[in-house]
């Protein structure tokens, strides 16, 4: 069996365009607000990557650079301001912040309705309530590329391999929603390759380079895999070997060019959703 390669890039592209369109009938420019602390390389492309798209798709950034000794009270004052200001709709601090500020009470400054990461704990909580949220751009956009093959979700068996608060256990959630049957598995699971020989949906998210070998997977199972790990030769992997894995998977994505294409375009589609609902439009 060779696996049917999951295309993330024409996926993004194609939800690009969709954005792109909505905005279009909008009578105003959704506004997305970028807060970036410091100069750490991969969060300074990523951000040049997020401006890039929005621009793209009609949406105004702010990006709004930091250095890297910023306080973290002088931090949330930027964030009350944007929090405050009606032309802001969506908000997003670069993640990871420098070690002297503490994440978890940034994130839960930014206004929920704002709060285009989707990691705000409102939005955390109505995700895992079944609730509408706004929900973390990564998960949404594997929960779009599942939907994408046609595979069934509904009654599955769907692993989570990876409990992060950013990818996993919002995983979880969007799965349960969509009537699957979830496992989530991490590093004190027992017996993990079998965990992941009983999955028919498999999304590894454990930040290990090739760690889910082939003979582990399924015959037949859509394996949708976060990771991105830059290897000794200067290559990225995912956290599933892929050359054994599509052999045995009906279905997988390749890093780079699955989910993290699907994470930006996804970004984009919370901040015109946040736009909407702050305008009674949704």
């Amino acid at each position: 069996m060779t696996a049917r390669i999951i295309d993330g890039k024409m996926a993004a592209a194609a939800l690009r365009a969709t954005i792109a369109g909505r905005v279009a009938s909008l009578r105003y420019s959704p506004v997305l607000a970028v807060v970036l602390v410091g100069d750490n390389p991969a969060s300074v492309t990523y951000v040049r990557n997020k401006d890039r798209a929005a621009t793209q798709a009609g949406i105004e950034t702010r990006t709004i650079r930091l250095p890297a000794e910023t306080t973290q009270a002088a931090l949330l004052v930027r964030i009350a301001d944007l929090n405050a200001d009606p032309a802001v709709d969506g908000i997003l601090v670069q993640l990871p912040l420098p070690s002297h500020i503490d994440s978890a009470a940034v994130v839960g400054a930014i206004d929920p309705a704002k709060d285009v990461d989707g990691l705000h704990p409102v939005n955390v909580g109505l995700l895992a309530s079944g609730r509408r949220a706004l929900v973390p751009c990564t998960p949404l956009g594997v929960m779009k590329l599942l939907t994408g093959t046609g595979v069934q979700i509904a009654g599955s068996r769907a692993l989570v391999l990876g409990r992060s608060a950013l990818v996993g256990r919002p995983m979880v959630g969007l799965l349960l929603a969509a009537d699957a049957t979830v496992t989530i598995a991490h590093s004190h699971t027992r017996s993990l390759a079998d965990e992941i020989r009983r999955a028919e949906i498999l999304i590894a998210a454990i930040g290990q380079a090739e760690f889910v070998q082939g003979p582990w997977i399924r015959p037949g199972a859509t394996i949708i895999d976060v990771g991105i790990n830059r290897m000794p030769d200067g290559r990225l992997a995912g956290d599933v070997d892929f050359d054994s894995a599509a052999k045995v998977a009906g279905a997988i994505t390749p890093v780079p060019g699955g989910v993290g294409p699907m994470t930006i375009a996804c970004l984009l589609e919370n901040t015109v959703e946040a736009a909407e609902r702050r305008r009674g439009q949704s």
